[in-house]
């Protein structure tokens, strides 16, 4: 039964019906990646053999033969299917067609580029602070506020930049420039950066995304006429982020700042506390300056431009996911995967913005490959354009400032207001809500060992045997396009892995040495690997090949 839904209240399209095969298959081992480069029957070769699958790209949950049969099967072969967007179909490529078009410069990191647009953009926020102070004139705090608003959020987009890793590739520097940004804008770093990454796992997802997501018919209808206008009606829209940030969106619970908020997992609670601290500790501040300087210098030369900062964050956030003239489609149940929903982001021309905030309007293949740095993303999104075909969307040429999108935004919230229930015919209640096969996992578990690997976007979720019960959820983000990592207990492993031209590649087949389950709850074809974690075992697989 089709899955897909309009980003508008006005009709569904119905999908092609897909041919269930079951399990992920397997493509042959990479040439540059054996079980003999690490010690065998060692607990590290067989979590990396099993972790290796994960490096090149998200999973996806049509298997790759599967892709390919309805890529043949197209008319007129895989050529003229690309020529084409057909939202009811999957698209005619693969996600690692298109990391490889992408140059391989394109995904390395430079520290020093990133922190000279820091140190370019707190001068440019200090300095038009000063200037502003000093001149103190009614005809010059209008512009401070416009350009001083434009310039936190610069600021943000840095900062979201160190939340995805690609700012560098060193995570403690990444989390101390994340936190004094972000913080220094009243956002809780980690705390957003978890919600940030569950839209980017989830984009597209009717249900599931995280940001700006078409409400289902009933919630939609359900919402008091005071939501509804506040959520629908200029320039409230605008001004959503501070309370997303303590409620989230309608239907979803949680607060960014809550460690025990169901947005996070138990694992990741110190990391909420930290940010939260750190939050606490601007408003501190915040209060001090304005004992100091008096409430209206304070207003006119923070709180303002804090209100110009929330309308670009609202603003470029719901444009790069709404607006478009064609009716952007979303996706729920088995029909949806990482690729289709990032094929329905949309960049953006801002005119001369684009520099200022650091290109986001790049945002196809910066949700596609979120660690590609933002100063190589518009060469990334150009060399992956004849791979993407007409299922890139052109931006509209801005002029100097992006003054059309305004009119964008407020007729797509004029019409864009939910998606009907259910796809095209019946779909059971726990259709979307369900995980699938379960994971089998020992129920004695040290709680106490935290397990990581490195690839692009993706969490991994452990299960007890028989139960939907979550244990633990190990989140990774790509340090090294040309390797992976895995740690545990302090310990560093790091084995490369490339095609040729130190491309990323496929995965690797199941190694022979793993055992394999005959029955029971694990996923079909996933093997089961000897359990470091207190004996038993146990099995990994990520979460989105669940959905």
């Amino acid at each position: 039964m089709a899955r897909l839904v309009l980003s508008e209240c006005c009709g569904l399209a119905p999908l092609r019906l897909r041919a269930g095969r079951g399990a992920i298959a397997a493509p042959a081992p990479p040439a540059a990646l054996s079980a003999a480069a690490l010690p065998r029957g060692s607990a590290a070769a067989a979590i990396h053999r099993d972790w290796a699958l994960r490096v090149s790209a998200p999973t996806r949950l049509a298997s790759a033969v599967d892709e390919g049969d309805r890529r043949s099967a197209a008319p007129g072969g895989e050529e003229a299917a690309g020529g084409v967007f057909d939202p009811g179909a999957p698209p005619p490529f693969r996600l690692a067609e298109i990391r490889a078009a992408i140059p391989k410069h394109c995904w390395v990191k430079d520290p020093w580029r990133s922190m000279s647009y820091v140190l370019r953009d707190v001068v440019v926020v200090l300095g038009l602070a000063a200037a502003a102070a000093r001149l103190d004139s009614w005809l010059v705090w209008p512009l401070y506020w416009a350009a001083q608003g434009t310039m936190f959020w610069a600021l943000f987009v840095l900062g979201h930049d160190c939340g995805h890793g690609s700012f560098s590739n060193n995570p403690k520097l990444n989390s101390v420039v994340g936190h004094i940004l972000h913080s220094s804008i009243l956002v809780p770093y980690h705390g957003w950066r978890i919600s940030h990454r569950t839209h980017h796992q989830n984009h597209g997802h009717v249900e599931k995304d995280e940001s700006w997501h078409p409400l289902p018919e009933r919630l939609y209808k359900s919402l008091d006429f005071m939501t509804k206008k506040l959520r629908f009606t200029m320039p409230f829209p605008l001004l959503a982020f501070p309370l997303y940030l303590f409620k989230r969106s309608p239907g979803k619970k949680g607060s960014h700042f809550d460690p025990s908020s169901e947005l996070f997992q138990p694992n990741e609670k110190k990391d909420i506390i930290t940010s939260t601290a750190s939050w606490l500790a601007m408003v501190g501040l915040l209060a001090g300056l304005t004992f100091v300087m008096g409430p209206i210098q304070m207003l006119k030369l923070y709180a303002v431009p804090y209100l110009v900062f929330v309308a670009w964050l609202d603003m470029v956030t719901y444009l790069h996911h709404h607006g478009h003239e064609d009716k952007l489609p979303w996706y729920r149940g088995k029909e949806w995967s990482y690729l289709r929903g990032g094929l329905t982001t949309l960049d953006r021309d801002y005119g001369l913005i684009n520099n200022i905030h650091h290109d986001i309007g790049t945002h196809v293949i910066h949700h596609l490959f979120p660690q590609i740095p933002h100063y190589h993303l518009i060469e990334a999104t150009e060399a992956a354009k004849p791979v993407l075909g007409k299922y890139y969307k052109e931006p509209k040429k801005s002029g100097p400032l992006p003054l059309h999108l305004f009119g964008v935004l407020s007729e797509s919230l004029k019409q864009d207001h939910y998606v009907s229930d259910t796809g095209d015919g019946a779909v059971p209640e726990d259709v979307s809500s369900l995980l699938g096969p379960l994971i089998g996992v020992p129920e004695s578990i040290d709680m106490s060992i935290q397990e990581c690997a490195n690839t692009c976007c993706e969490p991994v979720t452990l299960y007890y045997d028989g139960k939907r019960e979550r244990v633990q959820a190990i989140v990774f983000q790509q340090l090294e396009t040309t390797g992976h990592r895995f740690h545990r207990n302090r310990q560093q492993h790091t084995e490369p892995w490339t095609g040729p031209g130190g491309a990323a590649v496929g995965w690797p087949a199941w190694p022979a040495s793993a055992s394999y389950p005959s029955q029971g709850n694990t996923a079909a074809g996933a093997p089961r690997i000897a359990s470091p974690i207190g004996g038993g075992r146990l099995t990994m697989q990520p979460l989105a090949s669940l959905l």
